[in-house]
């Protein structure tokens, strides 16, 4: 896991770090898997080490024969067209998706996993996107991480959010009627429990960013923190531990998922009756 957050490495990178992971995984040698694919396994360890560029051919061949979805068609897509910053293609491509657990304190906006497409457009717009192609790319990466929510064993996802965020009005009326119906039907999911902080509570722990932690099968936990300047992704232990110490001071503070998902219901419907 050090090596798989390591912020210096770029998309081409990444790639190659992932191909040879998911290889060796499948018992695999570089010549097995160049057969396989058509190539030579020289040209295989050379995408492996970043020093060649997978092609859109090559990653979707390596998705059929790993069976891993469009995994390594994302990877391949970032690296000519990335829709987000480098430190969060790292966990929005590489953890995430392989997370057992996800959990996530949000104190200004519905968290990402959880958004709908017009909501994301409106959060978009008011960034740092500079056209209408952009913008549309980014929503379309943003519903595509979504999809780990609807497979056949999904992660449990437990969901911090600010009481506020149920009433700021991001997009406008409609859209804020879509995303909180939408947010109580996920929310009444087995796998999902969103719980909402009291926009009065004294907690300050969770007032300085919001983060998610992922706790995955196969590696330490993971942490991704974000700012207005900048983001993080470690599993360096010491930051995991001082941040899900956070979590736990935010959640002590937070109503019961019933509760919660009483209020979200209670809120969507003052949106509908706005004017």
């Amino acid at each position: 896991m050090a090596n798989d957050l390591d912020p210096r490495l770029g998309p081409v990178q990444r790639f190659g770090q992932e191909l040879a992971r998911v290889r060796k995984e499948a018992g695999l040698s570089q010549a097995r898997l160049g057969s396989h694919l058509g190539v030579s396994g020289s040209l295989v360890g050379h995408i492996e080490i970043g020093s060649r560029t997978a092609k859109p051919d090559f990653a979707a061949r390596c998705d059929e024969i790993f069976g891993t979805g469009d995994f390594f068609q994302r990877l391949c897509r970032n690296i000519t067209s990335p829709s987000a910053p480098s430190w969060f293609l790292r966990w929005s491509e590489e953890i995430e998706p392989r997370a057992r657990v996800l959990r996530s304190w949000d104190p200004l906006l519905v968290p990402g996993l959880l958004q709908t497409g017009n909501y994301a457009r409106a959060v978009f717009k008011g960034g740092l996107a500079t056209s209408e192609e952009e913008i549309e790319r980014q929503v379309s990466a943003r519903l595509a991480r979504q999809t780990i929510l609807e497979r056949e064993n999904p992660p449990a996802l437990w969901v911090l959010m600010d009481e506020w965020v149920l009433r700021r009005p991001i997009g406008g009326r409609q859209v804020m009627y879509e995303q909180l119906d939408h947010l109580a039907t996920v929310a009444a999911r087995q796998s999902v429990r969103v719980q909402l902080v009291p926009a009065d509570t004294p907690c300050t722990a969770g007032l300085m960013s919001g983060f998610a932690l992922a706790e995955l099968p196969d590696a330490p936990t993971a942490v991704s923190i974000e700012s207005a300047g900048a983001g993080e992704v470690s599993a360096e232990h010491d930051l995991v531990t001082v941040v899900w110490d956070r979590y736990d001071r935010i959640r002590a503070e937070a109503y019961r998922p019933g509760e919660s998902l009483q209020m979200i219901e209670e809120a969507r419907d003052l949106w509908a009756h706005e004017t």
